[in-house]
């Protein structure tokens, strides 16, 4: 979905595309990339050990998973100010990004939506919000106390 949306995307906007990452889908992206002859502006530089120095740089992190947990690679873009554009696929991405408050949310498997989401994001048209109350949400000691208050301990805030 990723690629053939890139690739519609570059009939619109200069743009290029980091896949961050190694796994047994590597060789199905290159082909792809060739097949789709956007190779020159897709790079897949493998197992990346800080991936937030990339993620920092970069104009838009795009999610376009199927399925997820909790994506926090979503929570680390938005942590680091980077525009975000995800699938709606279950089940964090709409939870995360609070139903498109915080980041555009396109369906799964609709190939013109992710494309619309990325060109209008790249071109500046994204969700205005206060980054901190996107975040303040994931905050280690609000989940920590949470967690303990579900398995019925006392809250350590007191």
């Amino acid at each position: 979905m990723l690629m053939r949306s890139f690739t519609e995307l570059q009939k619109q906007l200069p743009a290029h595309l980091v896949i961050l990452g190694e796994g047994e889908e590597r060789v199905h992206l290159e082909r792809l990339a060739n097949k789709f002859g956007i190779a020159k502006n897709v790079w897949l530089p493998g197992y990346i050990g800080n991936p937030y120095p990339y993620i920092a740089r970069a104009n838009l992190f795009v999610l376009s998973s199927r399925f997820e947990g909790l994506p926090n690679v979503l929570i680390e873009a938005l942590a680091l100010n980077v525009p975000v554009v995800s699938t709606r696929c279950p089940s964090g991405p709409e939870e995360i990004l609070d139903n498109g408050r915080y980041g555009h949310l396109v369906p799964v498997g609709n190939d013109a939506a992710l494309t619309e989401a990325m060109a209008k994001s790249l071109n500046g048209e994204n969700p205005r919000f206060d980054r901190l109350e996107a975040l303040e949400r994931f905050d280690h000691e609000k989940v920590t106390n949470e967690y303990l208050r579900v398995l019925g301990f006392k809250n350590l805030e007191a």
